[in-house]
């Protein structure tokens, strides 16, 4: 065992034995959790495998301070060491991704996202109302002057993609918080080819005039460009806000340049820093220097305390990202997603688009005769983990779904390449074809429960797990 493994598997068993000092039960699910994720094929798109520094950063001391405030300007003292590691997380994303600003405080996508549209409402709707009443804080605003600016931030609108073609919850619906604070209308993808239609979504711009167009997506297993989606926004007076969350890892990589990367034309982009990007949980805002002072006031405006040690530990990531074997890492990814899809449609599988440029795919199960929910548990029994997602269009709705979403970041940080990419779909298709609807207690076929033979599932575990032999998982890690 290298210098490096031996030393990392000291500080994880340590670390270990410290937490079952005190609580054995809270220890003895965290080494089964490394010890489920080895044996597991691993597909969600959003899951990764953070570094064992990045792990290690989020265990320390910066997690007892209160740090309100920015770097340099808090409000608490003694913040100087989380001044530190803020200032590098900081320093690393602007480098990555060409930023002029970046905000490394947010806990999560969703904060990410938060901060990103209430920073918009301040420069567009607030910042004008302060300079109409000739103040410079809204506590100086008179009652009425107040009572006007509420309702003008309320009664603000957003465009964002529509769930079943591929975006996210927080893109402005209603069950999300999002969805409460804006009047949303969503534009969608062609019915014929899946894939975004740029002219729709113009007309309906037109027609709408948001203040904010929302870019990204959760499950579209394409690319958008972003300068005609800046192009939109122009034109209708539009802030254009990117959410990259799902493919951040791909910019950082430089596997999306050009109109591909939303950072040179959005106002502003949000990120998690999991996911492709291989770091912490948590999030992460990127915008022009016109709302940075509007993004900085994401605490307290939207945000609690932020969290220092998760700070550090995306400081570490973002170090990870910077060297050039991320690179490498991003276009595996891509790569992989394809041998993935083509390996999938070689079987017979119908996929969303007919395929994929990012780390995604999305597989209609209803040529399987299945919902999402009974091919997501039935390949869950056979030892590969994935998540039900609805399509365009989807008859049976987001909870049942008709589809599952297949990534690849999790497996190509593994070392996964393009030939157990073939071996993986050949697995999945060997479930789904065996698989067929349980009945429900009314005698007509279940939505939720499947039937599959043990011995099918039981074999395809055991080719899943001869396939992740050759790739362990934290290997200097040795709990013993």
């Amino acid at each position: 065992m290298s210098t490096s493994a031996t030393t990392e598997s000291t500080a994880f068993r340590s670390a270990l034995e410290v937490i079952r000092g005190v609580e054995p039960r809270v220890a003895d699910a965290i080494g089964q959790e490394i010890a489920d994720q080895r044996e597991s094929l691993k597909l969600i798109a959003s899951e990764n495998y953070a570094s064992p520094a990045v792990l290690l950063a989020m265990g320390n001391w910066l997690s007892d301070k209160y740090a309100e405030g920015t770097i340099g300007r808090r409000f608490y003292a003694g913040c100087r060491n989380v001044d530190t590691v803020e200032s590098l997380a900081v320093e690393h994303a602007r480098a990555i991704f060409g930023a002029s600003h970046a905000y490394v405080q947010p806990h999560s996508g969703i904060d990410a996202n938060l901060v990103a549209f209430w920073a918009v409402l301040s420069q567009r709707v607030e910042s004008p109302a302060l300079q109409r009443a000739q103040v410079r804080h809204v506590n100086d605003l008179s009652e009425q002057d107040w009572a006007t600016l509420r309702r003008e931030l309320g009664d603000q609108r957003m465009l964002g993609m529509s769930l079943d073609a591929g975006g996210h919850l927080t893109h402005g619906f209603r069950p999300n918080i999002s969805g409460k604070m804006f009047d949303q209308r969503s534009y969608g993808t062609d019915p014929a080819t899946g894939l975004l239609d740029y002219e729709a979504l113009r007309k309906t711009a037109r027609e709408f005039r948001p203040l904010i167009i929302v870019a990204g997506y959760s499950a579209y297993p394409r690319l958008v460009n972003f300068r005609i989606m800046r192009e939109i926004a122009d034109e209708v007076g539009a802030t254009l806000m990117v959410d990259m969350a799902h493919f951040a890892g791909l910019v950082a990589g430089k596997v999306l340049t050009g109109d591909f990367d939303p950072v040179p034309h959005a106002q502003i982009v949000t990120t998690t820093t999991h996911k492709s990007l291989r770091g912490p949980r948590g999030g992460m805002v990127l915008c022009d220097a016109e709302l940075a002072e509007h993004v900085d006031r994401g605490c307290p405006m939207v945000l609690g305390g932020p969290l220092p040690h998760v700070m550090a530990a995306k400081a570490v990531a973002l170090a990870e990202a910077r060297q050039i074997d991320f690179h490498a890492y991003a276009q595996r990814i891509v790569d992989n997603a394809k041998a993935l899809a083509e390996g999938l449609l070689r079987r017979g599988a119908r996929l969303v688009t007919g395929g994929t440029d990012n780390h995604l795919v999305l597989l209609d199960v209803s040529g399987y005769g299945l919902t999402g929910r009974q091919a997501e548990s039935a390949l869950l029994d056979s030892g590969v983990v994935t998540n039900r997602n609805a399509i365009p269009q989807d008859p049976n709705g987001a909870w049942y779904t008709s589809g599952i979403r297949i990534g690849t970041p999790a497996l190509t940080t593994r070392g996964l390449g393009a030939a157990e990419m073939d071996e993986i779909a050949d697995l999945i298709d060997t479930v789904l074809q065996r698989t067929e609807p349980a009945t429900a207690a009314s005698g007509k076929p279940s939505k939720a429960q499947h039937l599959l033979d043990e011995a099918v599932s039981t074999q395809v575990a055991r080719r899943a797990a001869d396939l992740l032999s050759a790739f362990p998982l934290y290997p200097t890690v040795d709990l013993g």
